[in-house]
Parts: C-alpha cells; structure tokens; sequence
C-alpha cells in the first residue's frame, strides 16, 4: 500500500503543478518554491519568464533563503512581494503550520496565489519530524485568510473519506472585504 500511495501521491504532484504552471504561470512573476531542494520542485515546471527562489530550512540545501517557515523573524530575512508561492509536501512537517501559513500569507502579494500539496493517507516519512496529517476541515481552517480557488482530493478507492493526497489553490485577497469567505462559499469562523 505505501508503495502504491507514493507513486500515487508523485503522480498527483507532477499533474498539480504541471497544471498550476499552465493556468497561473503564463505571465512574468516572482515565485517562491518552499521545499527540499533534494527534489525536483517548480522550476522545471515554469517559463523562464518566472523568477524562481527557493527556501528551505537545511543550511547545506543551496536554497536562496534558509529560514524555519515557522519562525516569523527568519522570515521576515525573506523578501516578501511574491506572485506565487508553492508548498507541496512541506506543511506536514511544519511544528506550527498556523505560523507557516500565516507566513506564506506575509511573503506573498495582495492578489498572491499560493500553491499546496499534503498527504493524508500516507505513512510517516522524512524528513523528520513527520507532525500532521490534515483534513479538508483542517486546510481550510489553516488557510482561512485565503480565498480558497480550489481544494481537490485524490481519493483511495479501497478506503471511503480516506483521501490519500491534498492539493490546494488559494489566493491572498487583495482588500480586507474579501477575506473570510471562499469560492466554494465556505465560512470559516475564528480559530
């Protein structure tokens, strides 16, 4: 099953960002990539008319930036003012992913988009520490001052309302009216 659930979860991510490039990546932007640099991440999937940097938390990643997406001061090193954001497979291993989401929050542009992926029902795996598993209640809790554009499952059809993979699409609201709701009229109430 584990096997079967990573191909599964790759493939998920390989079309999810192959996707986004091609609906969102079309014209010049600054992008930030969160994610360890020992995988392929979003470069591959976009023109080289969008600047990529990228943030990682290991100190030996070549990342541009190396901070804790937790940590509000290491951030804060980060120029903000990004187009794009993409997270995928990184939230889970966050210690406090209400800070991390709140921190992508900070980095991107009014209108920003932000890009992720997280496992659900999916073994532990490195690096550690391997914290969450998330929900659908649960991301959109955690991205509740984004307008939430899309929230997709990739269902385990052996297991009923046991989604083995998340991807989210959400935009950073341009003015404070536009907070609080999103595309599907979800309502999210105060944390």
């Amino acid at each position: 099953m584990d096997i079967e659930h990573l191909r599964l979860l790759r493939e998920n991510v390989e079309r999810f960002m192959a996707d986004v490039a091609a609906r969102y990546g079309i014209e010049p932007a600054r992008l930030l990539d969160i994610a360890p640099q020992v995988h392929k991440g979003a470069r591959p999937f976009f023109g080289p008319h969008v600047h990529v940097d990228t943030l990682d938390i290991d100190p030996d990643s070549g990342a541009t930036f190396i901070a804790d997406l937790c940590d509000r001061q290491q951030i804060a090193r980060v120029p903000g003012g990004y187009d794009m954001v993409v997270c995928t497979e990184v939230l889970e291993h966050t210690l406090q992913p209400f800070d991390a989401v709140d921190n992508i929050h900070a980095m991107l542009k009014p209108g920003g988009l932000v890009f992720v992926s997280t496992p659900f029902n999916f073994r532990m795996h490195g690096p550690l520490p391997d914290c969450w598993r998330f929900t659908e209640h649960g991301l959109r809790r955690l991205f509740q001052d984004f307008q939430i554009i899309e929230l997709a499952a990739l269902e385990c059809e052996d297991r009923f309302l046991m989604p083995i993979h998340y991807t989210v699409v959400a935009r950073k609201p341009v003015s404070r009216s536009e907070e609080a709701s999103d595309a599907d009229g979800y309502e999210p109430s105060a944390r």
